[in-house]
């Protein structure tokens, strides 16, 4: 299928997709850092606008649209003024685009912390938008963690599609918890950059990350999630472990080696803490595609 990807950021969303064969006819990503390394690994550039300047009728006719769309303040969301409640956010955007391109599908990721905010309406709200649009849904929470990679990073993705179509079930999907911080813990391992006592150290180092100020947790606890800030602090943290390189934080979100090389590591950190997790989004879309 032919898709579309908002806030693409370095393209987890495209990678995913187009390991099954969908095609990307259109691309939205203004940080210029991310354009750039989205470029480098999928050979064009993003429109780099912002998407609030861009026309609808600019964007190509496609079946799917995709994007992790940012979670600024919905000031007003909640007030059941339905489509109106979502302008001034950039979900209105998406609500815009899919009123006017009329795409058959749909899937979106987001913070879970959406689904709490402002005591749920405004995920509500967002629902409401999307079933005043003509389109059916279902969402979960999903954690990276459950995906083969030693992160948790929990996001809610929420599938549609037009109810012109038929329902395509997809969720509920998921790993096993228990197995996977010990299972994959030194499959992200650089080691190139280690230097330390022992292969079980080695193993959970991983697993037992966080900023110096959050402390550590063993690997038989949830693992940590990385952020966009990750390259901030000391190179030493506690016990000779050190902080993650961009490498591992590639291989944390289911990047290719070097994926975000080229820019500096202060933006590959950022990068990859803002990306989505390429291998919950290729389940999700494999889920989907077996449907339609």
């Amino acid at each position: 299928m032919k898709y579309v990807s908002l806030f693409a950021g370095i393209g987890g969303f495209d990678l995913a997709l187009n390991r099954l064969g969908h095609e990307c006819v259109y691309v939205n990503e203004w940080d210029k850092y991310s354009a750039q390394t989205y470029e480098k690994n999928f050979g064009h550039k993003p429109d780099t606008r912002d998407i609030r300047a861009v026309d609808a009728n600019e964007i190509p006719d496609h079946d799917l649209l995709v994007g992790g769309f940012p979670c600024q303040s919905f000031s007003i969301a909640g007030k059941r003024r339905g489509f109106d409640d979502t302008r001034g956010t950039l979900f209105f955007d998406i609500a815009r685009i899919l009123a006017d391109k009329r795409p058959r599908h749909f899937i979106l990721e987001n913070v879970k912390g959406l689904l709490s905010h402002d005591e749920g309406k405004t995920f509500q709200t967002i629902l409401g938008v999307l079933s005043d649009l003509g389109y059916e849904y279902q969402w979960q929470v999903l954690n990276s963690k459950n995906f083969g990679v030693p992160q948790n990073r929990e996001r809610v993705f929420i599938v549609g599609h037009s109810r012109n179509f038929p329902r395509s079930k997809v969720f509920p999907i998921g790993g096993d918890e228990k197995e996977a911080n010990q299972k994959y813990a030194s499959t992200a391992l650089d080691s190139n950059y280690w230097k330390g006592p022992d292969r079980h150290a080695q193993r959970t180092m991983i697993a037992t990350y966080r900023h110096s100020m959050d402390g550590f947790k063993g690997y038989e606890e949830m693992s940590p999630s990385i952020k966009s800030s990750e390259g901030s602090g000391n190179q030493i943290l506690i016990n000779n472990i050190r902080r993650l390189t961009p490498m591992e934080c590639e291989r944390l979100q289911g990047f290719p080696d070097e994926f975000t090389e080229g820019v500096s590591d202060t933006q590959r950190y950022k990068q990859l803490g803002n990306a989505v997790t390429v291998n919950v989004v290729y389940e999700v879309a494999k889920e989907w595609g077996k449907h339609i």
